[in-house]
């Protein structure tokens, strides 16, 4: 029986690959994160700082998924291509880490191989998650650290739902394939220890969520601690993207249905 190969860390290249140079991928980081997250997370540090401005934050609201348009099909477009463009950054990260023998997908551990293990994980996290959630923003909202969250604020129109799902897997995608998977693969590459990689990607991930208040970024940060930790230990994204949409989902979807509530999506 011939001999084989030990498995390869996630992101990590096969053997026949060259890293890219350090600096190359310092500055192809900088312009993935210019382009998408990482700008996010300074708008919402500049928006949190014109809150604080205005006075305490359990007095003020953060609305996500609002009207775009006042006119149905208007909105309706700008919604869909909003949640298209937002896509873009996340076909420019599997571009980038493609080739070499073998594909972005793979690589990062974004297909649906060992599907009922990868469904099962998926619905697992999000369960974890969606309670320490509701916990962290019950906490956020009594010590006025908080702003009220209104998950979803489109009319009621035939295509709200279904719009209001692809949002969340919208998110799903772009945070879970940029923050985790891409962000872990190059930081990697830099020879970055994993406990370093794991803060860095959940810091990340609470910066860009800081508009809603201090309780958001610190929920975050815990939900990107375990998201960090769970995709090096497994070097699969799917799960984590699955999970992801599930959360969203139940508060984008719950909050349009049902009318105010806690919201736990963004």
């Amino acid at each position: 029986m011939p001999a084989t190969s030990a498995p390869r860390p996630p992101g990590s290249l096969p053997a026949t690959g060259h890293p890219a140079p350090p600096r190359r991928i310092t500055a192809e980081l900088l312009i993935v994160f210019g382009l998408s997250l990482g700008q996010s997370g300074v708008y919402a540090i500049l928006n949190l700082t014109e809150k604080l401005s205005r006075g305490p934050l359990g007095a003020q609201t953060s609305t996500l998924n609002p009207v775009l348009n006042n006119r149905e099909y208007f909105d309706l477009a700008y919604q869909l291509l909003g949640i298209l463009f937002a896509l873009v950054p996340v076909a420019l990260v599997l571009f980038l880490l493609g080739g070499r023998g073998v594909s972005a997908f793979e690589r990062l551990g974004f297909t649906f191989t060992r599907p009922l293990w990868t469904v099962g994980f998926g619905m697992g996290l999000a369960a974890v998650i969606a309670v320490g959630t509701l916990g962290v923003y019950a906490a956020g909202r009594a010590l006025g650290i908080t702003t009220a969250i209104v998950p979803a604020a489109l009319d009621a129109y035939w295509w709200t739902v279904p719009v209001l799902i692809l949002s969340a897997i919208r998110h799903g995608i772009l945070e879970e394939v940029i923050v985790v998977g891409y962000l872990v693969t190059r930081l990697r590459e830099l020879g970055w220890s994993a406990p370093a990689i794991i803060v860095v990607s959940a810091v990340t991930r609470g910066s860009y969520h800081l508009y809603q208040g201090f309780g958001p970024f610190i929920g975050n940060v815990l939900m990107g601690l375990l998201f960090a930790w769970f995709y090096t230990r497994t070097g699969r994204v799917m799960p984590l993207v699955i999970a992801h949409a599930l959360i969203d989902t139940a508060g984008f979807v719950g909050f349009a249905l049902l009318g105010p509530a806690i919201g736990i999506g963004g």
